[in-house]
């Protein structure tokens, strides 16, 4: 698929102005015209009384390449004999303050690599060969389907030892990543952001580049080329993006034409405490037309399966890190930021309205309601949330000597008051393996067997819940240390028996989600699930039942979260026969020590938890078991 060359039209023009141009890729920016011998610019820049093209075909001469208004605050004109791969940049003056720059393209589509900070003119010209996938995503990617996701920082994942310690690049990266997460059988992967972003140590989430993969690991039809792949094997890509905030570095979209064109201009406002980077100003709708643009661009030309949406919190109140005195209220005195709330409204009634077979997340540690409900019933719209509270919870209790769990139990059981208000996503993601919190195997308690036995159950435990799952990279073979985005995964931990078994019970886990029908059936409805027992405190036990649309479709799940075995363990359950053990991650294949039910277990007629029948269960330690009803 090649972008188009054209100038712009009124409509154009119009929509960018009206904050409802979805497609301004096309129109602004830089765009190659063989046919007319050079290449088309355009820039949006109020404030400038003069704007001009400056790059390595006129020696970067200022005002050598100038562009002419076209209206609306845009600038834009032809050069001939520009064509793919030559550098550039927008040379702005403006109208007051004697203010000068030389501005990266904010809608580039490749940049120099950082430190360098040139566009680049760039063609897309791709050859899709994923047909089948895109004609089928919808169900793949719908609420329904297991969604199994591996989050991935493309730099770090694995990198060349004996070439100065290199990332891979994208061709590399699809030659090794797919295969690997076809083997373990995750369904998704998510990209830590692609975006253009100068400083590789924000993780892609200081982005200057809203519509450029970085160059870091190769081109845009490379990168192209990594997501065609995932799809040709049957495996989703979800992108991060980030529309709360920008770095202030000068060759970007802050202070573009020497006034705030992008961030409000009241830093109270404009300037985020945490991060230190600009906001941006969602009440401006040639802003809302930018942010719009960016994601409808990379769902529909890098065929992204699915935006994660970074930091929503921060956009949806105004004092979000803010101490009294640092921000400013909205127009009825409240903290909530109405034009952000109404700018992701409008994202995904977009976005579902041109790509219906996609999905959007929000990354979300508020109580907001209706985060994944419809904009049309006063939802934000999102397909689904991240479930923090979940997270949190989950970790604090396992990261408790189990002697002291029984007074945490509640954290384990609190989920279930409102795990189905939102279509929730249970991550453990890269933010929990950072910045001193230690690794998942790390946060563990006990002595070595211990933890990896521990991080066997919290596996299971997140797989047995109802929701979608996202683990990150290294956490599924005991990762020892926290990850660093400098350095690869501690791959060599495969040569260990321990860290080679605990991988696969993610591989088991990832199976049984996406062929079991109580686990991947209905799963974002009460009906799904239900309590065995949710008392059971004092032996750190907790026992359930996830259920599928069919009577005969239920699995009952029972989890120790203590070092001591539980034999003759009882639990009553809904239907009389055998029922078959089809999980125990005690299982001597993942590392453990082998205890358990003999292939499964006949109920009696002894009337337990309500129901008129039981089941008497050996109980691993640390362990979790599942079984399954098998009709007569």
């Amino acid at each position: 698929m090649a972008t188009s060359s054209r100038q712009l039209t009124e409509d154009d023009i119009y929509l960018f102005r009206e904050g409802t141009n979805t497609g301004l890729a096309s129109a602004l920016g830089a765009h190659v015209a063989n046919d007319r011998g050079g290449t088309q610019f355009a820039v949006w820049a109020p404030n400038a009384k003069a704007v001009s093209v400056v790059g390595n075909f006129n020696g970067w001469q200022q005002r050598a390449t100038p562009l002419s208004p076209a209206g609306g605050g845009i600038w834009q004109g032809f050069a001939h004999g520009v064509y793919a791969g030559a550098l550039y940049k927008f040379y702005v003056e403006s109208k007051d303050g004697g203010y000068s720059a030389a501005k990266a393209d904010p809608f580039g589509f490749f940049n120099e690599t950082p430190p360098r900070t040139a566009s680049i003119v760039w063609d897309l010209t791709y050859q899709w060969n994923d047909d089948l996938w895109m004609a089928a995503r919808a169900n793949a990617n719908s609420l329904d389907a297991p969604m199994s996701i591996y989050e991935v920082h493309l730099g770090s994942w694995r990198r060349v030892a004996n070439e100065g310690n290199r990332s891979l690049s994208y061709a590399e990266l699809a030659a090794q990543l797919i295969p690997y997460v076809k083997e373990m059988g995750f369904t998704h992967v998510e990209f830590l952001p692609v975006m253009e972003h100068p400083f590789f140590g924000s993780w892609g989430y200081q982005v200057t580049g809203f519509f450029a993969p970085t160059s870091r690991y190769g081109t845009p039809q490379d990168f192209m080329r990594l997501v065609d792949q995932f799809h040709q094997n049957g495996i989703g890509v979800i992108l991060d993006w980030v529309p709360s905030h920008f770095p202030q570095d000068a060759h970007a979209l802050g202070f573009f034409d020497g006034a705030h064109e992008y961030e409000p201009a009241d830093p109270r406002r404009g300037v985020h405490p945490d991060w230190n980077s600009f906001t941006f100003d969602y009440s401006r709708p040639e802003v809302r037309s930018f942010l719009l643009s960016s994601a409808l661009f990379w769902l529909k030309t890098y065929h992204a399966d699915g935006l994660r949406v970074d930091a929503v919190a921060s956009m949806l109140y105004l004092d979000y890190s803010r101490r009294e005195g640092q921000w400013i209220p909205n127009q009825y005195g409240g903290r909530e930021n109405l034009d952000a709330i109404d700018f992701l409204r409008r994202l995904n009634s977009d976005v579902y309205a041109a790509q219906p077979g996609v999905q959007t997340i929000a990354e979300d540690s508020t109580a907001w309601p209706m985060v994944s409900k419809p904009a049309y019933v006063g939802g934000l719209g999102f397909g689904f949330k991240w479930d923090m509270g979940w997270m949190h919870d989950t970790l604090q209790y396992m990261e408790q000597d189990p002697l002291f769990r029984k007074f945490h139990h509640h954290e384990l059981t609190f989920r279930m008051v409102y795990a189905f208000n939102e279509n929730f996503i249970l991550p453990l993601s890269h933010d929990e393996v950072v910045y001193g919190k230690k690794s998942l195997i790390g946060k563990m308690p006990g002595d070595n067997w211990r933890k990896i036995a521990n991080l066997r159950l919290l596996f299971s435990y997140m797989y047995a819940q109802p929701g979608k799952k996202l683990l990150f990279m290294g956490g599924e073979f005991g990762q020892w240390a926290e990850w660093n985005h400098d350095s690869s995964l501690d791959w060599a931990l495969l040569n260990s028996p321990p860290h080679a078994a605990l991988r696969l019970v993610i591989g088991e886990l990832n199976h049984l989600y996406r062929s079991e029908p109580a686990f991947k059936c209905g799963e974002n409805k009460p009906a799904s699930f239900e309590w065995i027992d949710v008392h059971d405190a004092e032996k750190n036990v907790l026992s359930f039942l996830r259920k599928g649309s069919s009577e005969s479709e239920v699995i009952a799940v029972v989890l120790n979260f203590s070092p001591i075995p539980r034999d003759n363990y009882r639990i009553g359950v809904p239907r009389k026969g055998f029922w078959k053990e089809i999980f125990n991650s005690d299982s001597k294949h993942f590392g453990g020590t082998g205890r358990g039910n003999f292939g499964g277990v006949e109920t009696v007629p002894i009337p337990l938890h309500g129901r008129s029948q039981s089941l008497t269960v050996n109980l691993p330690p640390l362990g979790a078991v599942f079984f399954r009803w098998k009709p007569e």
